[in-house]
């Protein structure tokens, strides 16, 4: 159900970290738990805490997959440096360019990409 470079969530970047401290920053390989097929890292004990307690609420949207790309019905990988989060979610795009065309219109982009998740996954 997510995306995962190397069996690993968020290219084996913290979640949480988007969250707390405003920047995704790498996880630790002994700070990790399995969630939804995929092995989450994190930073710290407590933000894997924090995550176990609640994953829904630090997961990326559309399965890790880029939201963009989700636009156009697609699945696609994601750059976890491409990022944003909107109304207490959070987005990964494919890269720095990407983002950019995502944050043109993020409202609408956001409605569209919900139209085709999660049915994309089957197709």
């Amino acid at each position: 159900m997510f995306y995962t470079a190397n069996g690993l969530a968020v290219s084996g970047y913290d979640a949480v970290t988007y969250f707390k401290i405003g920047t995704p920053m790498p996880g630790k390989p002994d700070i990790s738990l399995m969630w939804k097929g995929a092995v989450w890292r994190f930073a710290s004990e407590e933000n894997r805490d924090r995550f176990e307690r609640n994953p829904r609420a630090f997961a990326p949207q559309f399965g890790g997959y880029c939201a963009y790309a989700m636009v156009q019905g697609l699945l696609s990988s994601t750059d976890p440096r491409a990022w944003q989060i909107v109304d207490g979610k959070l987005y990964l795009t494919h890269s720095a360019t990407i983002e950019r065309v995502w944050k043109q219109n993020v409202s609408q982009n956001i409605r569209e990409a919900e139209g085709h998740w999660p049915q994309v996954l089957y197709h």
